[in-house]
């Protein structure tokens, strides 16, 4: 991993909190900060030939370093050789993989049931001359397509349905054919899966959601093995500028350091509202990877840590849905998710997934569980009037 952070006290055994709390950090220096603030710098002192690692703001910060030091060792703990690049946001880091890897005459496969702004990307991507084709996550649908194709992206689980796929086994059917695989990482996040351990080129996810956790950066982030491939995204990234600025990237650092207390909290949070949904006659679709007959838990169980903290259900009609959100007390009516206050939408009004009017995706946050679970049933309740 490039730059100058060091992950030494980190052993390849360590657990996931000491690894969340350590990684990134630079070495100790005696009266500094345990985590340098953020570096201001449009420009550095640059005298002679530019032969350091910083020399142009678009290029490189210091602060970017330590922070891609501490994602790259939740994604792909004592590996050489893996590089991390942050980015401006999730679609960002998504359309720095789409568009540096792809050329006019290629085909790419994306996820048909993946998040809402991927058919922005296709149109972009077909006025380019690139064929798009889709297939959907269950049952690893996308091996059907896959027959030429350059570039394939996995969004698994899928956002908002919550499908899983086979990493494993989708990515050694796109390197037999010839593919590169990109997995987006974001609902799981590194501690609930590892996409390059299961056979990705590349990881990709929003550091909005979950990884960052408190709903007040933009941020994304790729990280890939060292080659061209990711030297391909580098300079897609220094030709855009979708860069994030020394704050958000010093803000994402530090709140990486309770990822692990956030995660273990709300994914088993989650796990609870899923399972006070489970049975309720008010209540269709119900989805959540952990639930133990969940339609996607098998392969989940295989390749994921960590099932996420997004539960996804549906009620009858849109009315129903809408008097459900303004009857929550303790959950807030707003898009994105992973934060450590609970959110929840109906993803309908956006007119990007394909879901019934009813359907609902809520975000599990850091409340106290049996408070939540109340709040969501009696919310249920009242809904009914």
């Amino acid at each position: 991993m490039s730059g100058s952070a060091t992950n030494e006290g980190i052993s390849p055994g360590s657990g996931d909190g000491t690894r969340a709390v350590r990684a990134g950090l630079p070495e100790p220096v005696k009266y500094e900060p345990t985590l340098p603030g953020p570096v201001f710098a449009a420009h550095f002192h640059l005298p002679g030939e530019p032969t350091g690692p910083y020399t142009y703001g678009r290029d490189e910060n210091p602060t970017w370093t330590h922070l891609e030091h501490a994602i790259g060792e939740l994604e792909a703990p004592g590996q050489d050789g893996v590089e991390t690049l942050v980015f401006a946001s999730g679609m960002a880091a998504i359309s720095s993989v789409l568009f540096s890897q792809l050329r006019a005459g290629d085909a790419v496969v994306l996820p048909g049931d993946g998040y809402q702004a991927l058919p922005l990307a296709r149109a972009q991507l077909e006025a380019y001359g690139i064929e798009v084709r889709t297939a959907p996550t269950r049952s690893d649908a996308q091996i059907e397509v896959l027959d030429g194709a350059k570039l394939l992206l996995i969004e698994s689980p899928s956002n908002p349905g919550l499908d899983v796929c086979d990493i494993r086994r989708l990515a050694e059917a796109a390197h037999a054919r010839g593919a590169l695989v990109a997995v987006d990482n974001t609902l799981a996040t590194p501690l609930g899966q590892r996409p390059l351990a299961l056979g990705a080129d590349f990881s990709v996810a929003s550091g909005t959601k979950q990884l960052t956790g408190h709903g007040d950066i933009l941020l994304g982030y790729v990280t890939g093995r060292a080659g061209e491939p990711m030297t391909s995204v580098r300079r897609w990234r220094k030709i855009v500028g979708a860069i994030p600025g020394p704050m958000e990237a010093w803000l994402a650092h530090r709140s990486i350091a309770t990822l692990q207390m956030r995660v273990d909290r709300q994914n088993a949070t989650a796990l609870a509202v899923a399972e006070a949904l489970r049975g309720r006659p008010e209540v269709s679709g119900l989805r959540y990877p952990g639930l133990p007959d969940d339609p996607s838990h098998q392969v989940a169980s295989q390749q994921m840590r960590r099932y996420g903290c997004v539960v996804s259900f549906a009620l009858d009609t849109r009315a129903r849905a809408e008097r459900f959100l303004d009857a929550l007390r303790l959950v807030d009516e707003a898009t994105s998710f992973g934060g450590v206050r609970s959110t929840a939408e109906r993803r309908g009004r956006w007119g990007g997934d394909a879901v019934p009017e009813g359907f609902v995706r809520l975000s599990v946050g850091a409340e106290d569980p049996e408070d939540l679970v109340a709040d969501v049933l009696r919310a249920l309740e009242e809904s009914e009037r």
